[in-house]
């Protein structure tokens, strides 16, 4: 399947690039032989073959999700450089407009 220059511009356009002609010239080469490689695949006989999301053997690898003790207030904000009722304060950034 081939794509043309123009095609390429057009899709360039719409993602609001700014492309050379040079680049034009390979994106084109480039996404040509990307979907005629495509068409081959689909092509082959797939029939049987169960999709896969990993070519990789792997089950979970998470540790379990199980509830433990966590910091309390008092802790979290010990080392707070300003803290009040057990919120961190910080500075205000806001701008007038």
């Amino acid at each position: 399947m081939q794509i043309s220059k123009q095609e390429v511009e057009h899709v360039a356009k719409l993602a609001r690039l700014e492309i050379t002609e040079g680049e034009k010239d390979a994106f084109s080469k480039q996404l040509s032989s990307i979907l005629t490689y495509i068409e081959e695949l689909k092509s082959w006989d797939t029939t049987g073959v169960e999709p896969t999301a990993t070519v990789l053997d792997q089950t979970n690898v998470l540790r379990e999700d199980r509830a433990r003790p966590s910091l309390s207030v008092e802790q979290a904000v010990m080392n707070a450089p300003d803290s009040d009722g057990g919120y961190f304060r910080v500075p205000k950034i806001l701008e007038e407009r």
